[in-house]
């Protein structure tokens, strides 16, 4: 049979890692496959248009997506065909999000894919991981996008930095936060916000403390259960409950009548796409914001994984969900040793708004000052810089890099990120996680603060979607940062890969994003 090597899947070790052993071969596991869509430019034309246009009409049902943009019927069977030929069974289809679970051992993977699974220890702990590509059967080329889920090495990081105990500072409640930049009054009632999270979990008593002190009402939380992953607080504030009580508690502040959606997932590359589809596809939480709070430079990522996540986001674009990310906390290195610059994915993705950190000085209610969030390499900085795999979208043609060592380079690629908010554990987030009441920093704050924000302004209306364009636009829209810098960039007038366009200036923002 003839066969050949699916693109983008190349893999290789972890840095640092070494072989321990064969993969058990009788070990079971589960691989989602993503097959191609239907009418993919038709799709990009529709994306497009209601970017630019500002109309609700562009966006489409969930239904007209599916049957539209879905998989082909004859391409799940043709997976269906493939994996019975393997042993292989096939969990779950689900032609929407253009995804077939399949279920088998090690062997039985190792055989279909023509890979070889080893156990890796790594000093982050061990994994199964493979090398070189995944090779297909010569019909399947085309049909087949990425399988993911051979490889369960940890994908992401949540983007918090939780205030050292003896760091002096101040601190703001998110609805304070949310008053400094001018939100426009609303409560969020009747939106749906989903939040993706690959690990940790919340305990109901902490939130209903938390709300009860804020004076605000408690929002309706409801955990999502993807890839047979759960709502799993660990008792460590420092771990990833962390992340999801951050991201609960920044929304439901800001947007207390909001529905919040949590997404769980494991943390590997297919848990991560797989936890992203689910939200955009699910029709009974109907989320019009998603914020993911997760990511990892784009140099440990494979092409397939990055490609199939861009498309589910243009996916959510079609359907006027706006898709919120951390930009990182890294500043320009993205923490990749060896004093290069590297972005952050999914941040990355053109069709995500990317959500870049500031540090912000406040007196009597009021913004006095903001600059680039940058507290050194152990305090962390703003992720930005320029992407390594995504082209430059049209709407960012004019912009430059403006480099600290001095000079301005044309952008070439893709540039992150694209708006910013407070994100300095120094002027960080008063928050309850796991009974303790501590201060949050980090661009994973940002990211739920921008999703708030929108819920408010979708409150009532219809969806703003895909907001990259417009804010492109409309940089009046924004507060530019012009002050600091994220190590290898400087923040400049305009847009700038420290803080994008800038913070929420909230009384311009409604009449920007909101469809006419």
């Amino acid at each position: 049979m003839q066969r050949i090597s699916l693109k983008g899947s190349e893999r290789a070790a972890m840095a640092g890692a070494r072989v321990v052993s064969p993969a058990d071969p009788a070990q079971r596991l589960q691989v989602s496959v993503i097959v191609r869509r239907r009418g993919s430019q038709s799709l990009r034309t529709r994306v497009a248009a209601a970017g630019s246009a500002r109309r609700a009409d562009h966006y489409q049902s969930r239904e007209e997506f599916a049957q539209r943009h879905g998989a082909d019927p004859a391409d799940l069977a043709a997976i269906g065909g493939f994996a019975a030929a393997h042993g292989l069974a096939v969990v779950e289809e689900h032609a929407a999000r253009r995804t077939v679970l399949l279920s088998g051992t090690v062997a039985q993977f190792e055989a279909a894919f023509a890979i070889q699974l080893r156990q890796m220890a790594h000093p982050g702990g061990n994994y199964r991981g493979r090398t070189g590509a995944i090779s297909l059967p010569a019909d399947l080329d085309g049909i087949i996008e990425a399988v993911l889920g051979l490889d369960d090495r940890p994908q992401a990081k949540p983007h918090f930095r939780i205030r050292a105990g003896a760091a002096r500072g101040t601190s703001f409640p998110p609805t304070e936060i949310a008053s400094l930049y001018g939100f426009p009054p609303g409560s969020g009632q009747g939106e749906c916000v989903a939040l993706i999270e690959l690990g940790g979990g919340f305990r109901p008593a902490d939130l209903a403390a938390y709300f009860s002190a804020l004076g605000v009402g408690s929002p309706a939380v409801s955990a999502v259960s993807v890839d047979a992953a759960a709502n799993s607080p660990t008792g460590n504030p420092d771990g990833p409950d962390g992340e999801v009580m951050l991201d609960i508690e920044v929304v439901g502040a800001i947007a207390p009548q909001a529905r919040i959606a949590v997404y769980f997932a494991p943390n590997t590359d297919a848990g991560f796409l797989d936890a992203i589809t689910t939200a955009i596809h699910d029709s009974g939480n109907a989320p019009s914001v998603i914020s993911i709070s997760w990511g990892g430079p784009e140099s440990t990522w494979t092409g397939q994984a990055m490609t199939v996540m861009d498309e589910a986001f243009q996916s959510a674009a079609a359907l006027g969900i706006t898709v919120c990310v951390a930009s990182g906390d890294n500043g320009s290195s993205d923490g990749v040793s060896g004093g290069g610059t590297q972005v952050d994915f999914p941040a990355s993705s053109p069709f995500a708004l990317a959500c870049g950190g500031t540090s912000v000085q406040a007196a009597q209610g009021a913004l006095t000052a903001e600059v680039v969030w940058n507290d050194g390499a152990a305090g962390g900085a703003s992720g930005g810089g320029m992407s390594g795999f995504f082209a430059k979208p049209a709407w960012q043609a004019a912009d430059v890099l403006v480099r600290a060592a001095g000079g301005r380079t044309p952008l070439s690629n893709r540039g992150v990120p694209d708006v910013a908010g407070d994100a300095d554990p120094q002027t960080g987030y008063a928050v309850r996680i796991d009974g303790t009441d501590t201060v949050i920093g980090g661009t994973s704050a940002v990211a739920p603060l921008w999703a708030a924000l929108i819920a408010r302004i979708n409150q009532g209306g219809k969806s703003a979607g895909y907001l990259n364009p417009l804010l492109y636009a409309n940089p009046r829209a924004l507060r530019d940062i012009t002050r600091g810098n994220n190590g290898a960039y400087e923040a400049a007038p305009g847009w700038d890969a420290c803080t994008g366009l800038g913070s929420p200036n909230g009384p311009l923002l409604p009449g920007v994003v909101r469809p006419a």
